[in-house]
């Protein structure tokens, strides 16, 4: 949490660990400054609005007197620009008004969610910048178990699979939990993929930062010997469905056949429902070949440093 203005910290109402509901009021700047350019900017609202109040009266009677040929043509546009120009100001004080008024209640910093305090980073009397955290907040409802997982495991979770997990302070204890995200790419650093699971069961006993094991049965939606990896640029996307370019072997001609995707890798995506052991591939130029044309499946240049098959010349 942040103040959406800067200015030095005048009081900070909750401390680590406590609990907050939304609407509390957790910290205030000093608004002292903010409290005058209010009043400025009311201020000056209110003689616009007099200013107004007179142009109109003047239209009115200018007006009138126009009917009756009382006064020339350009004197009663002379009001009429005088009028519209006070009610342009009006509204613009108006705006300058909301500003200012906005700025005074960004000085007190309110809660937006339930939760707990999870950190503090800043300290009473320090003068902040509009955006700096000053508290950390962890909302209240579902308790997320976060774990690392390797590539060659992807294949064996789903979302909404069952996890059985146990905290290293709660020995005794097993929590219940499914799985709810699995991160499309790897991390650039681990190379491990990340997984959060959602406790279904959560006791008063668990904290937050508490580590332990979590144990995720094989899903059963796909072998993992059914699991084929490709290289990322023979996926062809018709729509919002993927596919492939498969080499007929009777023919050398080309189809289009659609396969479901597990999971994407940096360079590779895990292919899990659509393919065959034997299958050749269009792995290079898959927006180029259209279904039923010849083509001539060739060797990789480096097949014998484990190049991928299927590479494709007209």
């Amino acid at each position: 949490m942040s103040f959406r203005v800067s200015g030095q910290i005048l009081e900070r109402k909750v401390r680590l660990g406590d609990h907050v509901h939304r609407g509390d009021v957790v910290a205030r700047l000093d608004s002292s400054d903010a409290v005058k350019q209010a009043a400025a900017a009311r201020a000056v609202l209110d003689a616009a609005e007099h200013r107004l109040e007179f142009a109109r009266r003047q239209l009115e009677r200018d007006k009138a007197q126009h009917d009756q040929n009382l006064i020339a043509a350009n004197q009663f546009e002379q009001t009429e620009d005088a009028y519209a120009a006070a009610l342009a100001g009006r509204d613009q004080s108006a705006s300058q008004l909301a500003v200012a008024d906005n700025a005074l209640r960004y000085t007190t910093l309110i809660a937006d969610h339930d939760g707990i305090i999870s950190a503090e980073n800043a300290d009473t009397g320090q003068v902040v910048t509009a955006g700096q955290a000053v508290y950390g907040l962890a909302w209240s409802g579902d308790i997320d178990v976060v774990l690392d997982a390797a590539a060659a495991d992807l294949g064996k979770m789903t979302i909404g699979q069952a996890a059985d997990v146990e905290f290293n302070a709660l020995p005794e204890r097993r929590f219940v939990a499914r799985v709810r995200e699995i991160a499309p790419s790897a991390d650039p650093q681990s190379r491990t993929y990340r997984v959060k699971l959602t406790l279904l069961n959560v006791a008063p006993e668990v904290h937050l930062g508490m580590t332990g094991d979590a144990v995720l049965p094989a899903s059963g939606k796909i072998p993992a010997a059914t699991l084929f990896k490709v290289p990322a640029t023979a996926i062809f996307h018709k729509g919002k469905d993927t596919a492939v370019w498969i080499v007929r072997k009777q023919d050398s001609t080309v189809e289009l056949r659609p396969v479901s995707v597990e999971s994407y890798a940096e360079r590779s995506v895990l292919v899990g429902g659509g393919l065959a052991d034997g299958d050749v591939l269009v792995v290079a130029g898959v927006h180029t070949v259209f279904a039923g044309e010849h083509v001539t499946p060739i060797n990789p240049l480096f097949a014998s440093e484990g190049g991928a098959p299927g590479v494709i010349s007209q």
